[in-house]
């Protein structure tokens, strides 16, 4: 997501493929310290908090592309440029790299803190463990992940994120590593299956390419 300057008009990153599965929030988490986690972003309607995201420069946020499309055409200006003139804000590093196994890493945002509850006014975090890939394709069975993604939290732990949090960073070593994307069956309560997010380090260059277009 392009945050619009004067005369620009909104537009999105182009669409990350990924199966079309329910969104996800922070279980078993706890409130983010003040002036910690800087680079996150709510991406919002009228209505309030619609989803999670990270900026990775002045002029971009990262969030997740399905659940961007019901609110691109009310970003404007005037509801951003206020955040950068009155609040610290600061950016993060993304991945250009994979990670490694087993990292201790950290995911973020407003969303749920259980199943069919709602989504909160604080933004709160928790810890998770990157899952081998070929662990977690197992645990989701018949499902089929795409080759894009990285597991973490949700399997051996009740820990992971919920609905509400999609579009948010997962983070490791300071760098964002992933984008929370979707887990098992809208259940929050966890059913020892993993959390699955977008990996980064696949479209790196393209990010890149793309902030450069601008």
């Amino acid at each position: 997501l392009r945050i619009p300057r004067r005369g620009y008009t909104p537009s999105r990153l182009p669409h990350w493929r990924q199966d079309a599965l329910p969104r996800p929030d922070i279980i078993h988490g706890e409130k983010a310290s003040e002036n910690s986690l800087l680079y996150m972003a709510s991406v919002q309607t009228p209505r309030g908090h619609t989803c999670g995201g990270f900026l990775i420069t002045e002029d971009f946020v990262v969030t997740q592309n399905k659940v961007l499309c019901p609110v691109r055409q009310n970003v404007t200006r005037k509801h951003i440029i206020p955040i950068f003139q009155q609040l610290l804000v600061k950016t993060i590093q993304f991945a250009t790299s994979e990670t490694n196994e087993n990292a201790n890493c950290y995911v973020a945002g407003w969303g749920k803190t259980k199943t069919g509850g709602h989504v909160v006014n604080e933004l709160r975090v928790v810890k998770v463990s990157i899952i081998d890939q070929q662990v977690c394709q197992d645990r989701w069975d018949k499902i089929r992940l795409p080759a894009n993604v990285i597991c973490a939290g949700g399997y051996g732990t009740k820990a992971g994120f919920c609905q509400g949090d999609s579009g948010g960073p997962l983070v490791c070593n300071g760098m964002a590593v992933g984008v929370v994307s979707f887990n098992k069956g809208r259940n929050c309560t966890y059913p020892n299956v993993p959390n699955v997010y977008t990996d980064i380090s696949k479209h790196a260059s393209w990010i890149n390419s793309m902030i450069k277009t601008f």
